[in-house]
């Protein structure tokens, strides 16, 4: 029988010292990792567990409407949906794309984009992958909450522009806020947030735009809401009341309906914007919802510049209109003496070269009255000589000309008022004398915009208070220049302005008006030299006309330019302003009746030709 030795069955003191050791260290170890879950990293994944069962959806604040002066709603905002992508989960986030691409018709580019504008916001903030969703749009989310919970809905308002194109370039548009206004911002805006992009909506965003509310839910493992844990609400925008007149401004609309040109229709005393009109121009509703990229493309590559504000922005030789600085000038300087006159013979030579007046067989012996009523180019030429190019500078920039009005839109242009300093300064040589006689009839280097000239006109007939222009109703920074007039000087313009509407042979004599003093200067400004347009055989012209009533310390100016015409400024631009003037005293008759307590007849609009109401035809 064999024998058993105890010490066989013993494990070696070494190993068993390794194992415990081992032992220790696997305890410790799962200490410290209980300890790391339980107590430093426990915020941690508390938030990534109420995340898996809570969302953060934003409650958008509605952009506060825009009146005009009677209240009547231009725009307004409607309700919509959205769609929100949710990346909390990055790996579930990239196996759902191609099924989210291919159910909401989303291209994968398109998605991307947003994404990687997206990548530096934190991961619980949702993107807006589809600004507006269809009905289709909303069936697949709902259809889908179970295979795709990384897709939400939200309700948003939307931009609505009554009246489609009307008033369009002064109103602008919204888009979606740009990645330089997201850097801008502070935090202030998030990616897919709608921000004013042009006029009146970015002029006054800051008003506009309200404070954005959360919906925060409690949702089961298929992303279906089942508890609402708070709500904050959303305040929803300022409405902003402005100065424009809804039924001047669809009169001036309609008369400019198949032109191109501008509009500004004023208060001369306050400054207060009671029309304007751009043509050609654009619907802003299609800027409410994400604007396709060729459609953006199109109406930046237009010829026709349907983005530009023509009433503020585009800088045209002002023509004829030019000679109511002119003979303010003439009058106020005392350079020249009152009763100077000239014959006109239908041209004149200066400095060597020859000069046209825009009636070829003259008008004879003309003084200062006779030239503002016929527009007489040849007595113009002669008192810009005399005064020379900075004494009329000095006379246009003092009435606004080449400098900004200070409107309350955004990218407002200057103009230019040219001078020896001026040449000097840019081209770097002495003003040549011969510029002066184009100068003094509107042409050559200075450029206006039509709201420039609504402001001088009403600034001449009021003995030169220059007002800002304004949209907003009772805009409290509005400022008041004041360049001295004599009372001579404005006596004898305004007779004169009085005159080329209302004495026969005037150029504008067709424009007269019953029992109002519309006064008003005409201005056609060539396209190219008298030389070149006979050569090429064209006779297009941007046709002017500034009006005003009454004579002294007007109520209302207007100034309208109809761009490429074949017609002199008194027949292109002429009826536009009259209809506008003859409305206002309208409206103005019919409020003082109904204040008497009689019944009023109700004021033309834009479906009612005014022409047929008002005074005769050109001859």
């Amino acid at each position: 029988m064999p024998s058993w030795n105890v010490n066989d069955q013993k494990i070696p003191q070494g190993r068993l010292a390794l194992v415990s050791y081992l032992s220790v260290i696997f305890v410790v170890l799962l200490m410290i990792g209980f300890w790391k879950l339980q107590v430093v990293q426990s915020g941690h994944f508390a938030d990534l567990a109420d995340r898996n069962r809570t969302r953060s959806i934003p409650i958008i604040a509605p952009r506060g409407p825009m009146l005009d002066r009677e209240g009547r709603v231009l725009v307004d905002s409607y309700p919509s949906f959205s769609i929100l992508l949710l990346r909390d989960d990055p790996k579930s986030l990239g196996k759902s794309l191609p099924q989210i691409e291919e159910g909401l018709g989303i291209s994968h580019e398109d998605l991307q984009q947003e994404l990687d504008i997206a990548k530096n916001e934190p991961k619980f903030q949702p993107v807006v992958i589809k600004p507006a969703a269809s009905q289709a749009d909303i069936a697949f989310v709902e259809s889908h909450r179970a295979d795709l919970p990384l897709l939400e809905l939200m309700m948003v308002q939307r931009r609505r522009y009554q009246h489609d194109q009307m008033l369009a370039n002064a109103i602008g548009y919204v888009g979606e806020v740009s990645a330089q206004q997201l850097e801008d911002s502070d935090g202030h805006y998030r990616p897919g947030d709608i921000v004013g992009k042009a006029g009146l909506e970015r002029e006054y965003n800051d008003q506009l735009e309200g404070t954005d509310g959360m919906r925060r839910v409690v949702v089961n493992s298929v992303g279906k809401v089942v508890r609402t844990l708070e709500d904050i609400d959303s305040l929803p925008g300022k409405p902003i009341q402005l100065t424009i007149d809804y039924d001047l401004q669809a009169v001036a609309e309609a008369d400019m309906a198949d032109k191109e040109g501008a509009v500004v229709a004023m208060d001369a005393r306050t400054g207060e914007i009671l029309a304007m009109v751009s043509k050609p121009t654009f619907n802003p509703n299609d800027f409410a919802v994400r604007i396709p990229q060729d459609e953006w493309a199109k109406l930046n590559t237009d010829k026709h510049t349907p983005l530009l504000n023509r009433a503020i922005q585009a800088q045209l030789a002002p023509g004829s209109v030019f000679k109511i600085v002119m003979a303010a000038a003439m009058v106020d300087s005392k350079e020249i003496p009152e009763s100077y006159s000239v014959f006109c013979p239908g041209h004149a030579n200066f400095y060597g070269r020859e000069f046209h007046c825009w009636r070829p067989q003259g008008h004879g012996e003309v003084e200062l009255h006779r030239a503002i009523v016929d527009s007489c180019d040849v007595f113009f030429y002669n008192v810009g000589k005399m005064l020379g190019i900075d004494k009329i500078a000095y006379y246009g920039s003092g009435l606004g000309l080449g400098r900004r009005t200070g409107v309350d839109l955004p990218s407002e242009e200057p103009g230019l008022m040219p001078s020896e300093e001026w040449v000097e300064r840019v081209y770097h040589h002495k003003w040549y004398a011969g510029e002066t006689i184009s100068v003094a009839i509107g042409q050559g280097a200075v450029t206006v915009t039509p709201i420039q000239l609504a402001r001088m006109a009403a600034a001449v007939a009021s003995g030169g208070t220059l007002v800002q222009p304004h949209f907003l109703k009772g805009y409290a920074n509005a400022k008041v220049e004041h360049f001295p007039l004599s009372d001579e000087a404005v006596e004898k313009v305004t007779q004169g302005l009085f005159g080329v509407v209302n004495e026969g042979g005037g150029t504008a004599y067709h424009l007269r008006l019953q029992n109002i003093d519309l006064c008003g200067k005409s201005g056609t400004a060539q396209l190219m030299s008298y030389d070149a347009a006979n050569r090429l055989g064209t006779k297009k012209m941007d046709g002017w006309f500034v009006g005003f009533a009454p004579r002294r310390n007007p109520e209302i100016v207007v100034a309208a330019i109809v761009q490429d015409t074949m017609e002199h400024g008194g027949e292109a631009a002429g009826p536009v302003v009259r209809d506008v003037v003859k409305l206002y005293y309208d409206k103005k008759a019919a409020h003082q009746q109904q204040q008497a307590g009689t019944q009023a007849p109700a004021p033309p609009n834009a479906s009612h030709p005014l022409v047929a109401t008002v005074g005769g035809q050109h001859p």
